[in-house]
This record gives structure tokens, C-alpha cells and sequence, in this order.
């Protein structure tokens, strides 16, 4: 099962939005991944975020490379995973 991966769910473990759940949208690099919340589901805005900031979980959505928010939102719905990507995860304190 690969980690990192386009509809992967993960939890994002640094940052002012710590402890939410977003989904990751592109692969920028070995070291950036573009990620959406969306805003109105998880509270994480569409943006680049750090691998090493975020935690993937089991959880994964079918979408498609670049999807937009409202085609990440519906793949939500579909899976059930609405109320789960909106209930925050308390970050466990990570001392690098």
C-alpha cells in the first residue's frame, strides 16, 4: 500500500491547521503534496503542504489528479467519510 498517494486521507501534524484532516489532491514533488480540506468540510484550505507535516491514514477517496473541492467534497460523500474528515485529530507532540 503506498503512503503517499492522489485521494490518500491524512492528518496534518504541524502547522496552524494541526489536527485536521485534508486529502491529498497532487504530487508536487519528493517533498510537497497539494492538498484540500475542503475548507467547509475539514477547515484546511487548498494548498502545498510538506510530507513531513502530514500523517496518511487507511482511509482513501477516488479521485482524479487535480480535482477540484467540489469533486473531492462529492468523492466524500460517496465513500461516507464526511462527518469522519470534520471531527479534528488531538496531534500527538512530535520532537524533531
Amino acid at each position: 500500500m503506498p503512503a503517499i498517494e492522489v485521494g490518500r486521507i491524512c492528518v496534518k501534524v504541524m502547522g496552524r491547521e494541526a489536527g485536521r484532516k485534508c486529502v491529498i489532491v497532487d504530487i508536487i514533488d519528493e517533498n510537497f503534496v497539494l492538498v484540500t480540506g475542503p475548507k467547509d468540510v475539514s477547515g484546511v484550505r487548498r494548498r502545498r503542504a510538506n510530507m513531513k507535516h502530514i500523517e496518511p491514514t487507511e482511509y482513501k477517496v477516488k479521485i482524479r489528479k487535480g480535482a477540484s473541492d467540489e469533486e473531492v467534497k462529492k468523492a466524500l460523500e460517496e465513500a461516507g467519510l464526511l462527518d469522519y474528515m470534520r471531527t479534528p485529530v488531538k496531534p500527538e507532540l512530535k520532537i524533531i
